[in-house]
């Protein structure tokens, strides 16, 4: 069994961002509660360990000194800073709530110690599921994001030395990870998400390839509205897998974002239990030391389904589909995988593939040479 890490505390779970909010943290909780009415933390090669919050100094290696402060003051309700100068409003994405700061950094400083527990070889895998919040810029937040703490782990991970792939699969882009290397040929950024075309944040179109030095070393494939698992693990497959293969990278930092999940109520995508299952499969297999972060999902029960599954491949341990009595009647939910079969009528089945085969060709002909994929 691999050494794993499971990054968790109750506290993770218990900020509100707003009574109306999407972003539902107690699905952190759910998670937990399903992972431990396995057993899973029993595990002899499994850690559970708590967070610290992230340092200002931390905070810096991707945020400006003025917007760290400017959140410092706005979660504390002062009246110093001006909250849409720095992504913040009453009722929309990113709202002002007292306490955003500390959960913010409790969050970054897990996704900061799963990297440590990484860089030292002290565990094969961490995984922090409050992690992988990948929209938040320099200097403002964005789509529910406050600090980015994937960004953070890799500029951590590469001031040790460290080669780094990332890979999104999130149905959002991963544009916060993505602008802060866009011009670093040590880190590998991949996102496969639901066009921007028709999602927040509207970026991550194939031609967006990195700059500089870098050119080549930024991978988006955008896919179509109602993309299933066939096609989203041929996507994988073809262009994902090989880049990855070549790049070599010392590190795997992997946002394993459920939003892509065919219930999910903020997006278009028509991903199974079974096809989220088989890229983290994939993810695993490359058999490189990874830093797991969760991220989006908004369904929270298929959220807890889906990482639980995910933890489970992590460790190496096929998890029965029944779901334990303890947390089965408490939430109504009785099977671990789904047993739905998704249909798509033939105009759809069309433009899902046509989108895919696109983003794959431009890959293929555009990065691959850098690569010297033939």
């Amino acid at each position: 069994m691999r050494k794993t890490a499971f990054l968790y505390n109750g506290i993770l779970s218990q900020h509100v961002l707003s009574n109306t909010h999407p972003m539902r943290p107690i699905r952190l909780q759910h998670t937990y509660d399903l992972l431990n009415s396995y057993g899973v933390f029993n595990e002899s090669a499994v850690r559970l360990v708590c967070p610290r919050n992230a340092s200002k100094e931390e905070l810096s290696l991707i945020h400006s000194q003025d917007y760290i402060a400017a959140v410092q003051s706005l979660s504390r309700r002062t009246s110093e800073f001006m909250t849409d100068e720095y992504g913040f409003s009453v009722g929309g994405d990113n709202p002002v709530y007292q306490g955003m700061y500390e959960a913010a950094t409790l969050s970054t400083g897990a996704s900061l110690i799963a990297a440590e527990l990484i860089n030292s070889g002290s565990v094969d895998i961490a995984f922090n599921i409050a992690g992988g919040l990948h929209h938040a810029m320099r200097s403002y937040a964005s789509g529910f994001c406050i600090f980015n703490d994937p960004a953070i782990a890799i500029k951590y991970l590469t001031d040790q030395g460290k080669r780094v792939a990332y890979i999104d699969v999130d149905a959002h882009h991963g544009d916060g990870v993505q602008k802060a290397f866009y011009t670093n040929n040590n880190v590998l950024t991949i996102s496969i998400h639901e066009s921007g075309e028709y999602l927040f944040p509207g970026t991550g179109f194939s031609n967006e390839t990195g700059s500089d030095n870098a050119d080549g070393y930024s991978i988006n494939l955008p896919l179509s509205p109602y993309t299933n698992d066939a096609v989203y693990a041929r996507t994988f497959e073809q262009a994902v897998i090989p880049i990855v293969q070549a790049f070599k990278p010392d590190v795997i930092v992997a946002q394993l974002g459920i939003d892509t999940y065919h219930s999910d109520p903020l997006t278009h995508l028509n991903i199974t239990s079974d096809g989220y299952e088989k890229i983290v499969q994939h993810i695993i297999g490359f058999n490189v030391p990874l830093l797991a972060l969760g991220g989006g999902g908004y369904d929270v029960l298929a959220v807890a389904r889906c990482w639980s599954l995910a933890f489970g491949n992590m460790i190496g341990i096929d998890l029965p589909n029944k779901i334990p009595k303890s947390f089965a009647e408490r939430h109504n939910l009785n099977l671990l995988r789904d047993t739905i079969q998704i249909d798509l009528t033939d105009d759809i089945r069309d433009m899902v593939n046509n989108t895919a085969e696109t983003s794959i060709e431009y890959i293929k002909k555009n990065c691959f040479p850098t690569y010297k994929i033939n």
